[in-house]
């Protein structure tokens, strides 16, 4: 089935009386994008990321609207010329031009998945010397030599291809040994909880404050049929960890990173790898400043303004 996309371009103001007209003409479901509301939630939560996709940066400047759907068909432009001369009459009420141009704006669109439209950008992925990092529902293309990481990321972040990840499992390659134990801090999609334990770890814990990140990890972890040396927790940072790990990767953003690095000792050996990704360039001091007195870095990796450091205690 097609739909018309049928989108009111208004103001801050004029949410309520466009929305008041769809209503009256029995839409409920409507979808409403607030510039101000957006620009202003970007501006408070800053704090929690040091970095913010550009696409993101734009939509800042992006219009206010409001959107319903049509059917397609003969309903639907019935529906729209509806729409068009409501809007019509609510512009010509507003004598102080409150609302903007209230200009509506139409298009055609195809039913279809959207929930599995992204798929098509997540390609085959070679990282470091050993791991191939495969699209779980695409068959492989040739036979490789590496090691096979079937991947579904779900609707969650963590397909391995950002350049903090991939520099993680980098890392965890050239540290790891048979038999190790890996803390994964943030551990979203699971990505390198499962990618230490194909690499021959022999247990990983993963973290996330998600719990929809959680479900994926697992799912990834039986995907690559090793469900039974991974344990998934939701929860924050480390609030439920106990024990010691061989490698502990924390894969976040600076300002967390500083923080778990107060304590982050005790859940080391002497001798654990404690790598940190995630941070951008123009914070890296801020995490040496903090890691400095207790660690040495062994290892720093850059890339597009990306940084990763591997460290020993001192």
């Amino acid at each position: 089935m097609d739909w018309i996309k049928v989108s009111i371009i208004t103001t801050n103001k004029g949410i309520d009386p466009v929305s008041s007209v769809l209503n009256d003409l029995g839409y409920d479901g409507l979808e409403i994008a607030d510039k101000d509301d957006f620009k202003e939630f970007l501006e408070n939560n800053r704090k929690y990321w040091d970095y913010v996709d550009e696409e993101l940066e734009r939509l800042k400047e992006a219009d206010t609207k409001i959107t319903v759907y049509l059917d397609g068909g003969n309903d639907g432009l019935s529906e729209l010329e509806k729409i068009e001369k409501s809007i019509k009459l609510l512009k010509e009420a507003d004598i102080n031009n409150s609302f903007g141009s209230l200009k509506i704006i139409t298009e055609n669109v195809r039913d279809e998945d959207w929930s599995e439209n992204w798929k098509q950008y997540f390609k085959p992925l070679e990282i470091g010397d050993k791991i191939l990092i495969q699209p779980e529902w695409q068959p492989l293309e040739s036979e490789t030599d590496r090691i096979v990481f079937k991947v579904n990321p779900g609707m969650t972040f963590g397909t391995g291809s950002h350049d903090s990840t991939r520099f993680c499992i980098e890392e965890i390659e050239k540290n790891i040994h048979e038999g190790d134990t890996v803390l994964d801090l943030g551990c979203g999609s699971g990505i390198l909880s499962v990618a230490a334990l194909l690499l021959g770890a022999n247990s990983a814990v993963g973290v996330d404050i998600d719990a929809l990140a959680v479900k994926t990890a697992v799912e990834n972890a039986e995907i690559n049929h090793v469900a039974d040396k991974f344990t998934a927790i939701a929860g924050n940072l480390t609030e439920q960890i106990n024990g010691k790990y061989h490698i502990v990767l924390a894969n976040i953003v600076a300002d967390v990173i500083m923080v778990l690095t107060e304590d982050i000792e005790q859940y080391l050996y002497p001798d654990s790898i404690y790598i940190m990704s995630g941070i951008i360039d123009t914070r890296e001091q801020d995490v040496l400043d903090a890691v400095s007195e207790k660690f040495e870095i062994i290892e720093r990796k850059e890339e597009k303004g990306w940084v990763a450091l591997a460290a020993r205690l001192k």
